[in-house]
């Protein structure tokens, strides 16, 4: 196995890549804003500056591969993007093969949330389990899953959406509209994307809140709703509170799915986790089933490199046949 390897996030705001050793340590990182009109030739041309920046010369030719992760749906197996909302564009576009005939090395190309739970099982959070639930929370809601010691793959690498189970809720035809159109979805309840709708409600609704003081100076997010719930206001507490509860909800449902030992929360609104693991907790022990009721639900070790360090650790492990 080769020492060293470079996980690339290829996001619709940023790529990041790093150059990542065999114990998970990012050795050197870099990022740019991501050319989305240029379409997948600007952001080729993106990947090889990245490279170039952190793995130059001797080092580059001793990589074992590049491991890239993106939001999908995309086709693991092949290494083919099948239609990314966020990236227009890259409709059935062979990214693995037309990078790897360009670079001279091997490419695996992975979703996001399952090469953060690949990060996360070998480096992080989920080290020494043989069942693992990852769920990314950020601007929508993503997932990979470990079992019986293995990564899950499913058909043509897709396993795992979780943000798009339905959640029944009272009235749901009346419910949120999911970024995928349908009504009622996980991640249209609890994504951050969801949260800073129903901050920026509250705001209006509380007009003498520090939130609203917040919104006053700018569009307000999750990271607001949870600077704001950190320095005691109300209104910021009971968002969260309910976010808790939506995650709880969800997470006793992914729970009775996958039965795993642990779920680990990563994305932008785990940075808010301290304030809601308790009440997520306390609504898997009031609604899972009795012998499910002990899994613990806990932030990412990784953090915000778990992606990165996931898709290197895929091609150094050649998880995906390198």
């Amino acid at each position: 196995m080769n020492h060293r390897a470079i996980g690339i996030d290829l996001g619709g705001t940023q790529v990041r890549a790093a150059l990542v050793d065999d114990s998970g340590k990012v050795l050197r990182r870099a990022s740019t804003r991501t050319d989305v009109q240029g379409g997948p030739a600007a952001i080729i041309a993106q990947f090889r500056q990245l490279i170039g920046d952190i793995a130059g010369g001797a080092e580059r030719q001793a990589l074992a591969g590049i491991g890239i992760c993106a939001p999908g749906p995309l086709d693991s197996e092949t290494g083919t993007f099948i239609h990314i909302p966020t990236l227009p564009h890259w409709e059935d576009f062979p990214l693995r093969d037309r990078l790897s005939a360009e670079l001279g090395l091997p490419v695996v190309v992975e979703g996001d949330a399952i090469a953060a739970a690949f990060g996360e099982w070998r480096f992080g959070a989920g080290k020494g389990l043989r069942h693992l639930l990852y769920v990314t929370v950020s601007t929508g809601i993503g997932g990979g899953v470990v079992a019986d010691g293995r990564l899950l793959h499913g058909r043509r690498g897709m396993a795992a959406h979780v943000g798009h189970f339905r959640m029944f809720v009272e009235g749901l035809a009346q419910g949120p509209r999911c970024s995928c159109g349908a009504v009622g979805c996980f991640e249209a309840f609890a994504a951050g994307t969801a949260l800073d709708q129903r901050a920026r409600q509250a705001a209006f609704d509380h007009p003498e809140s520090p939130l609203a003081r917040m919104a006053a100076v700018g569009a307000l997010n999750a990271s607001h709703v949870v600077e704001a719930a950190r320095h005691g206001d109300a209104v910021a507490r009971a968002l969260i509170d309910e976010e808790a509860d939506y995650l709880g909800a969800g997470f006793t449902s992914l729970i009775h799915l996958y039965s795993p030992e642990r779920v680990i929360m990563g994305g932008g609104v785990s940075h808010g986790f301290d304030l809601m693991q308790a009440r997520i907790h306390a609504v898997i022990a009031a609604t899972a089933l009795p012998s499910f009721r002990d899994v613990e639900v806990v932030e990412a070790g990784l953090g915000d490199n778990a992606g990165l360090v996931g898709a290197a650790a895929l091609i150094m492990f050649n998880e995906r046949g390198g």
